[in-house]
């Protein structure tokens, strides 16, 4: 007993404990630093600005002729299956699909997951200075473009509900939604096993930003963003990880770097 005792704890803490409560206090910073952006946007300046960025955006992809985002609603909507499926999926997607995803790559690829969470870290970073220079409000603002708040029907939460001071309401450029799913679905893909599986994650970035788009609660220049700041963010994990390649570098499933030895080492 006491060997299967120590064997589970080297999986749930590789790291000893303290790895864990500093990896969980980053997060908790970065989600604080979020609900700060909250309290300076949302006031009756800041939506008004907001809604000005959104009417700026629809205007780029009219002239681009991108503007499809009400077609895409309006199937999902004849389609009750679908929007109900993509109304959960949006509510789902930050918080069980990605927390999950970060719990499992700790216990299991851990000489990976320091890589993906200064991922994590840059590309809020770079968030939180988009919803401050440029917050934009949702389509589903907009029903005189035919939107319509797919996921607020879903789940029976009105705007006005106390549930929604978690979210900022203008926080839509860029896209965390998409980012978040490249973040985690791109290293994924190259990680595990089972081909089927590979494949659900590799094309884990295209469900999500259609869930964005036929709930409106993205445009199509946000997931455009979003993936910019994904590129942007893996970039400068990148470079961090030519700084400590024995801990911050990512080391695919088959073949590269190896990864950190010896507990206390990952910070």
């Amino acid at each position: 007993m006491p060997v299967r005792l120590r064997t589970f704890q080297a999986r749930l803490f590789p790291h000893g404990l303290l790895d864990v409560v500093r990896q969980v206090a980053l997060f908790a910073a970065a989600y604080y630093g979020y609900r700060i952006v909250r309290g300076l946007v949302d006031d009756p300046q800041g939506a008004t600005v907001a809604f000005e960025n959104a009417r700026h955006l629809i205007g780029i992809e009219r002239g681009l002729g991108l503007f499809v985002e009400p077609s895409v609603q309006a199937w999902a909507q004849s389609k009750p299956a679908i929007i109900d499926s993509a109304s959960w999926m949006y509510l789902n997607a930050q918080t069980t699909v990605t927390v999950g995803a970060l719990i499992y790559l700790y216990l299991f690829h851990n000489k990976n997951f320091y890589f993906l969470r200064n991922m994590f870290m840059v590309a809020m970073g770079i968030a939180l200075v988009g919803y401050i220079v440029y917050p934009t409000a949702p389509p589903r603002f907009f029903p005189e473009w035919g939107f319509f708040d797919a996921v607020s029907s879903f789940a029976g939460v009105d705007h006005t509900d106390k549930v929604n001071a978690l979210f900022n309401p203008y926080a839509a450029v860029p896209s965390m939604h998409v980012c978040f799913s490249l973040m985690i679905g791109v290293p994924l893909s190259r990680l595990v096993k089972w081909r089927v599986i590979r494949l659900f994650w590799a094309l884990y970035p295209l469900l999500v930003t259609f869930v964005i788009v036929a709930t409106a609660n993205h445009f199509l220049s946000d997931a455009v963003l979003g993936a910019a700041t994904a590129a942007a963010a893996a970039y400068a994990a990148q470079w961090l990880g030519r700084a400590r390649p024995a801990v911050w570098a990512f080391a695919p499933a088959h073949g590269g770097l190896p990864g950190p030895a010896g507990r206390g080492l990952p910070a």
